[in-house]
């Protein structure tokens, strides 16, 4: 068994075209003796608009590693609580099993780890009336489970880093600044 005590990663996901479906997790893993596992039960209280829950598949599903999901945009109505509380946290819970069943998070040692998964939702799903919840299921599945594989694999590598900082641009800055 090998001690896991504070894994990273994230992932972003894409939405379908026309779609504010873009999911962006973060995701912290460890065990529960250490210091992912102080932060996890320190979560335990509710935040004003960033409401903290287990992940659970649905009604009584609590998942393995226990799993504490939070969002990164302060919730203002019900609606987006429901898509967080849904939609999302279903896609993120069937994430997480689909790892422990393809050997991503190992079984043997699903009691003794937790997870923290911060969460994009974009504002703007809670509002369309045309929201494909197949694609927001999608991306948040694809999404997380790339971001548990890239924790658990160290991806990506300081090296990988150092060989792409001249050629990968933060899509915020294609217009600031000239990496050449």
């Amino acid at each position: 068994m090998t001690d896991i005590w504070f894994r990273t990663g994230e992932a972003t996901v894409l939405a379908a075209e026309g779609q504010a479906t873009d999911a962006m997790p973060e995701v912290l893993i460890g065990s529960v003796r250490g210091p992912v596992g102080q932060a996890f039960a320190s979560m335990m209280g509710q935040v004003k608009g960033h409401t903290r829950m287990f992940v659970v598949r649905d009604l009584n599903q609590l998942v393995r590693p226990a799993t504490m999901m939070t969002t990164k945009v302060t919730i203002k109505n019900m609606a987006y609580a429901e898509l967080l509380g849904g939609v999302v946290q279903a896609a993120t819970g069937d994430a997480i099993v689909d790892c422990l069943a393809e050997g991503i998070l190992p079984k043997d040692q699903a009691d003794e780890l937790c997870m923290i998964i911060m969460i994009w939702l974009d504002p703007r799903c809670a509002e369309d009336e045309n929201l494909d919840k197949k694609d927001l299921y999608r991306t948040n599945y694809e999404a997380t489970k790339l971001a548990i594989q890239r924790a658990m694999t160290g991806k990506p590598t300081v090296d990988e880093l150092i060989a792409n900082r001249k050629t990968v641009k933060h899509y915020a800055l294609e217009d600031v600044i000239d990496y050449e």
